[in-house]
């Protein structure tokens, strides 16, 4: 059985939950509340996931807004992706192949080469341009 969307509950929804442009980080906080519920929820109608992918959009705005990556050198930009997500360099060293390479490149001894970046950007899900 296919459910069709429904205008009038989609409106009904959007003005209970009155989702709008994310401005602060308890906006944000809130936002990802009502996404997570509405994710966890079995059986969701058309209209929840309608309303769920509009507050995903929302997160992901802000976010992109509120937490963006600082440029800098491809090291720089390594570093912060460890310290991020609490990467050590031993356990990176498993993904370039070296431990004596990883600190090397972390304390600006090396440079990253292409086929390092690609791994990189693969590893991290980042775009490669980040380590070039």
């Amino acid at each position: 059985m296919t459910r069709t969307f429904n205008p009038e509950s989609y409106a009904k929804l959007l003005a209970e939950y009155q989702p709008k442009i994310i401005t602060t980080e308890e906006e944000n906080e809130q936002a990802i509340a009502l996404a997570l519920t509405l994710d966890h929820r079995p059986n969701r109608t058309p209209e929840e996931e309608m309303l769920l992918q509009l507050l995903v959009t929302l997160i992901e705005k802000f976010e992109e807004n509120y937490y963006q990556i600082p440029q800098g050198t491809p090291n720089s930009m390594l570093i912060h992706l460890m310290e991020a997500r609490d990467i050590t360099a031993e356990a990176l060293a498993e993904v370039i192949g070296s431990l004596e390479v990883v600190l090397q490149i972390v304390n600006g001894d090396r440079t990253i080469s292409k086929t390092q970046a690609e791994t990189l950007a693969d590893y991290f899900h980042v775009d490669v341009s980040l380590f070039t």
